[in-house]
């Protein structure tokens, strides 16, 4: 199996936002992801956007209701009255101090930290669940052992 490009990991997820560059400024103060690349199209809208986590990696989409092809497929969790259908998940150093900045910048927290133990011979993690301001639902989490 050949590598993947530099810099990217072999799975990668793709966002949609209704409101993209909203959402990324959001992203990067909620749950501190950092724009590694961001094209504008003509009209100003995101075209595509990188944000790093770490060596995580993250693309954003701009929902268009004009789009067609494969892109019409594409909506924000808003468009769906609220429903996911995917979760996605980050480890953070620190699942508590994580938990406050997301809530400080409005994320709706689900789940308060939790400490998960699944015994001495798997892992402990602690972590939390939230939605974002779209209704996306974010799993952090912290490595205890």
């Amino acid at each position: 199996m050949k590598p993947p490009p530099p810099n990217w990991s072999r799975i990668t997820s793709a966002v949609v936002y209704a409101d993209a560059a909203v959402a990324i400024t959001w992203l990067c103060a909620a749950f501190g992801f950092e724009v590694r690349l961001r094209v504008d199209d003509a009209r100003g809208k995101v075209a595509h956007c990188e944000l790093v986590y770490g060596d995580g990696v993250i693309m954003i989409a701009q929902e268009s209701a004009e789009a067609g092809g494969w892109r019409s497929l594409l909506c924000s969790p808003s468009q769906l009255g609220g429903k996911v259908t995917q979760s996605l998940m980050i480890y953070v150093d620190d699942a508590d101090a994580h938990c406050e900045q997301a809530r400080r910048h409005g994320a709706s927290i689900v789940q308060e930290p939790t400490t998960q133990d699944y015994g001495p011979d798997h892992w402990s993690d602690r972590g939390y669940a939230a939605v974002d301001p779209e209704g996306h639902l974010w799993w952090i989490s912290q490595r205890l052992r």
